[in-house]
């Protein structure tokens, strides 16, 4: 029996409560449940979550949280917060600062590109920064407890996830290569866009299928000049003369592929066989759960690589020997489609990574 007037909390708040109370608290910031307190609050009693590692926390871990205006960078175990406009003069203090405390990891979201000035920035300073998924911030804050959401509070989340998840630092593109990546994503753009007014030709009416012809006239030549564009960009740059060469030695796969593996793809001849087929998302995942066992499919990965991988696919099962060989093999033992060409597409980029890893040509 519970006496009256007692407040009878959930199980799991019970447990969490008591298991924290055995580890200790591990450093000052504090998270609640809920939004804040107040007598329209829905819940009006603080309650002090478990974090998931209890060692002593030493070195430094930043979380920046982006919006099109500001940043605000949080920093832990120190537990303090600070706020810059998002442009060149703000990022500039933020780094003055940054450069001192010199964190041990410093993560933020890919926000739509809004982070792209600040990233770019803390690679010219050699600081190590990480750019994560914001699904895996959101999912963690869940999973923390943590309902309300301001900026200055996701900063701290993101810290924290820093903190506790410590995630991998990987290599970022230098400004040369940003550029090529963004005018790869330029042209991919013009090519949706192209697609687009291609379609509306079969439901539009013919009184305007000349503005719809002199549209797809004029994104086409703008394409065009953004393949020129990357064409010269791509010569100029020197680290990428090796690279390129082997890449174009490989039968079915073309200028953009290329272009697309070195500028989208900065992991490349890097990493393993399996970390490069996740990735790019040619990786089959298992689904299973005691005796079930389901069917393996592709997850995640870059879909922007992915979709490159897969036309350069297509051009390989009728040139390329050794892909053409798993094509054929594949489909004759009763594959789908969709199976045979998942297949090819992991089999293609293991031997573009194994031959930019090993520095040799198509033999």
């Amino acid at each position: 029996m519970v006496a009256k007037g007692t407040v009878q909390h959930p199980i799991w708040v019970r447990f969490l409560s008591e298991t924290e109370r055995k580890c200790g608290e591990l450093h000052s910031s504090k998270f609640y449940l809920g939004q804040s307190l107040g007598p329209r609050a829905r819940i009006t009693r603080r309650r002090k979550l478990i974090t998931m590692n209890t060692k002593k926390i030493t070195e430094k871990n930043m979380g920046v949280d982006v919006s099109k205006l500001t940043l605000d960078l949080h920093l832990l175990p120190d537990n303090k917060t600070f706020h810059v406009n998002n442009n060149h003069a703000g990022i500039a203090k933020a780094m003055a600062r940054l450069i001192k405390i010199q964190p041990a990891r410093i993560v933020i979201e890919a926000t739509g590109r809004l982070e792209k000035l600040f990233v770019c920035a803390c690679v010219e300073a050699q600081l190590p920064v990480v750019v994560v998924n914001p699904l895996a911030i959101r999912r963690f804050a869940s999973a923390c407890g943590i309902i309300a959401k301001t900026d200055a509070l996701d900063a701290k989340v993101i810290a924290l996830f820093s903190e506790r998840i410590r995630p991998d630092i990987r290599t970022i593109n230098d400004k040369e290569s940003q550029f090529i990546n963004d005018l790869l994503v330029r042209r991919a753009q013009l090519s949706d866009m192209c697609t687009m007014e291609k379609n509306r030709l079969s439901i539009m009416p013919e009184a305007l299928f000349d503005s719809i012809q002199q549209t797809i006239a004029y994104l086409e030549q703008e394409k065009t000049m953004i393949e020129k564009k990357l064409d010269q960009s791509i010569k100029n740059n020197v680290q990428y003369n090796e690279k390129l060469n082997i890449l174009k030695s490989i039968p079915g796969v073309g200028d953009i592929t290329v272009y697309t593996m070195l500028g989208q793809l900065p992991e490349r001849g890097k990493i393993n066989t399996r970390e490069i087929a996740a990735l790019v998302g040619v990786a089959p995942m298992n689904k299973d759960s005691g005796s079930y066992r389901g069917q393996r499919r592709i997850r995640g990965g870059r879909r922007s690589v992915r979709k490159v991988l897969y036309m350069a696919t297509l051009s390989a099962i009728r040139c390329n020997p050794v892909i053409r060989a798993q094509y054929q093999r594949l489909m004759k033992s009763g594959k789908l489609f969709k199976v045979a060409m998942t297949a090819c597409m992991r089999k293609l980029i293991v031997i573009m990574n194994a031959m930019l890893r090993d520095g040799k040509c198509w033999q």
